[in-house]
């Protein structure tokens, strides 16, 4: 994490943001996280199984990753935890990794597909 990521969320500590519009913060710095094998963002994929956002900025992510012997699953966690660590009003993250349901390509959202030439 850069020295200008802890500015950041320096400065956002104690912003009283409502849920709905940091879940919607979230959700956009998740669209900027991309699988490293599939150009998609891990949002579009499909990857995020749960978002909870609270009035405090305390965020809980359950994901998952394409497939359970994924290279990445041991470090990419704690990228997704330090980007939305990043967001402006969030205090706190939690993210958990969990492998049912598994992964599949009907998880992906339209702009996914159409991204994929699968549309």
């Amino acid at each position: 994490m850069s020295l200008f990521d802890w500015k950041r969320i320096v400065e956002s500590q104690g912003e009283n943001v409502p849920a709905e519009e940091l879940e919607a913060r979230v959700v956009e710095t998740l669209r900027t996280v991309f699988d490293p094998e599939i150009p998609v963002n891990i949002y579009d994929l499909g990857l995020v199984y749960a978002l909870d956002v609270d009035e405090s900025g305390n965020v809980a992510i359950q994901m998952t990753l394409t497939a359970p012997g994924c290279p990445v699953a041991q470090t990419f966690p704690g990228e997704v935890e330090a980007k939305v660590m990043a967001v402006p009003g969030v205090n706190s993250v939690k993210v958990e990794l969990v492998w049912e349901p598994p992964w599949s390509q009907d998880m992906m959202s339209e702009a996914a597909r159409l991204q994929l030439g699968m549309l």
